[in-house]
């Protein structure tokens, strides 16, 4: 078993240290938390590594909007 911190994650899956930690938050990266630092199992990066990169995208709205001048 070897251990990562968050920091080791986040380089090995090319994100942020904070994205990182909304993983562990959100409960999609498993880690235990040893004082204020998280270590993640080498073997857990299996479980995000094919996440979808970026934000989803905005639901469509029903309404749509007109463009023009403010009179």
């Amino acid at each position: 078993m070897k251990f990562l911190t968050t920091a080791q994650v986040a380089e090995r899956l090319g994100v942020h240290r904070t994205r990182v930690n909304v993983l562990i938050r959100e409960g999609r990266l498993p880690a235990q938390q040893f004082g204020r630092a998280y270590l993640v199992d080498e073997k857990d990066l299996a479980l995000v590594s094919e996440r979808t990169v970026g934000r989803p995208p905005k639901p469509k709205s029903q309404f749509t909007v007109k463009s023009g001048k403010k009179r």
